[in-house]
């Protein structure tokens, strides 16, 4: 019960072939823009940039996101010590 047609039997793994090459250029491109926004956000949070690297180990992609949802940020940290400073002047 062979559903190919003769004359398109060899381009049944040249077709099985693209099409995975082009799910790994998908994937490998995902990853990459997923890579680069990690790094910004983790950026513009106050950490290191290079924290937004967890996000290409198995565990650290699950853990980055919770840590900046729910960790304290550094640039949190210095806007409510300014704040502080501005309602305590010294003196």
């Amino acid at each position: 019960m062979n559903t190919v047609e003769p004359q398109f039997r060899h381009a049944v793994p040249v077709l099985g072939g693209c099409f995975l090459l082009f799910v790994i250029l998908v994937s490998l491109i995902v990853t990459a823009l997923m890579v680069w926004a990690f790094c910004r956000i983790s950026s513009k949070a106050g950490y290191s940039w290079a924290l937004g690297l967890l996000m290409l180990v198995p565990i650290g992609n699950i853990v980055l996101p919770l840590v900046l949802a729910f960790g304290d940020w550094p640039t949190q940290k210095e806007l409510r010590r300014l704040r502080e400073q501005q309602n305590n002047p010294p003196g």
